[in-house]
């Protein structure tokens, strides 16, 4: 049977883009009602009016998440409920019913489950997870749709950045901003991230692999890098920008910041003037595609900065051996982050 088949993939040559894959989850719910279980389905296009709240007013959100085969044979799960629970408060936000944690957590359980041959062996890659929650209902004005669509698909995928750990460039973006105050900036909406592709393609087509963004009110605070966290270290210390509405709390991120807690450094969340970073010993940048990507030099104004002479920093390594071992159950997972998909 095709589900039981090994996928024709080189495994080794996985990049992070799109494979179709055999199943996917689906539930409906009208604005007002509460959810019921959808149902695992072949994969298949999705059917909306045009006048879908979605298309017209970007009433949407998504998540992303990794399974992967682990050291003990297990395919896991990194911290869902995380996700859950951020897509309900980017939910909330945007006027969109819930979708209860319980819910969420079956979804991508049997997501996974059902597309199980498509896990790439263990260091090999990760199977991406996106749930996907949308205003599929029509609506002519500016308002919540009457209708709402959650569905999960999954994706195999390889690194985010090509050479994986290997450090990065990156430049600071002057004439882009991310997200402003008391705007979206804080949840995962799918209108957040169109803005950030033509900075993306011209930071690329220069030769760096993404772009940072600094606050959009004194254009001095680092903000984010392009879909990913920021950290630098100085002295020892770690330091990350603080959640004030306009990045997104990525589950990586907490997860660096306890995994550091935890061996005993300080970590601060502050806001952090670019010159700062600058000026620090390491940096790195964390997410769930990007997992912890080094950062071998920034470009700010004409003035490029680099770190570590090319070599990954010592803390950033940790942190990156850190959190994948765990990842992967190749050490203990003494904080209980992983969950297997049975």
């Amino acid at each position: 049977m095709l589900e039981d088949a090994e996928p024709s993939i080189d495994w080794d040559a996985l990049t992070f883009s799109f494979k179709q894959t055999d199943r996917m989850y689906l539930a409906t719910c009208k604005q007002g009602d509460k959810w019921q279980p959808g149902q695992m389905q072949d994969f298949a296009d999705l059917s909306m009016s045009p006048a879908a709240g979605v298309l017209n007013y970007g009433q949407g959100l998504f998540e992303g998440m990794k399974a992967q085969h682990a050291a003990d044979g297990s395919i896991v799960l990194f911290r869902p409920n995380l996700n859950a629970s951020r897509m309900q408060g980017g939910a909330r936000r945007l006027g969109i019913p819930p979708v209860p944690e319980r819910m969420f957590l079956d979804a991508v359980h049997a997501a996974v489950r059902e597309n199980s041959r498509w896990v790439p062996p263990m260091g090999k890659g990760a199977l991406y997870v996106r749930p996907l929650l949308l205003g599929s209902g029509a609506i002519l004005g500016v308002a919540p749709a009457p209708e709402y669509t959650f569905l999960v698909y999954v994706s195999p995928v390889g690194p985010y950045f090509k050479g994986g750990i290997k450090p990065i460039s990156l430049k600071v973006s002057d004439e882009f901003h991310r997200a402003a105050p008391g705007g979206s900036g804080g949840v995962k909406a799918i209108g957040n991230y169109a803005p950030g592709m033509i900075p993306s393609k011209m930071a690329k087509s220069e030769g760096y692999a993404e772009v940072i963004y600094l606050d959009a009110v004194h254009h001095r605070y680092v903000e984010e890098v392009g879909a990913a966290n920021f950290f630098c270290v100085r002295d020892g210390v770690i330091s990350t920008p603080e959640l004030t509405g306009t990045i997104l709390p990525g589950v990586t991120r907490a997860s660096v910041i306890e995994i550091a807690s935890s061996r005993g450094y300080e970590v601060r969340e502050e806001r952090i003037e670019v010159d700062y970073a600058l000026d620090a010993d390491e940096c790195f940048c964390a997410g769930t595609a990007a997992v912890v990507a080094s950062i071998g030099s920034i470009e700010h104004s004409g003035r490029v900065v680099e770190y570590g002479g090319g070599e990954v920093g010592p803390i950033t390594m940790e942190m990156y051996e850190a959190l994948t071992a765990i990842q992967q159950r190749r050490a203990s997972d003494e904080f209980g982050w992983t969950v297997a998909v049975e």
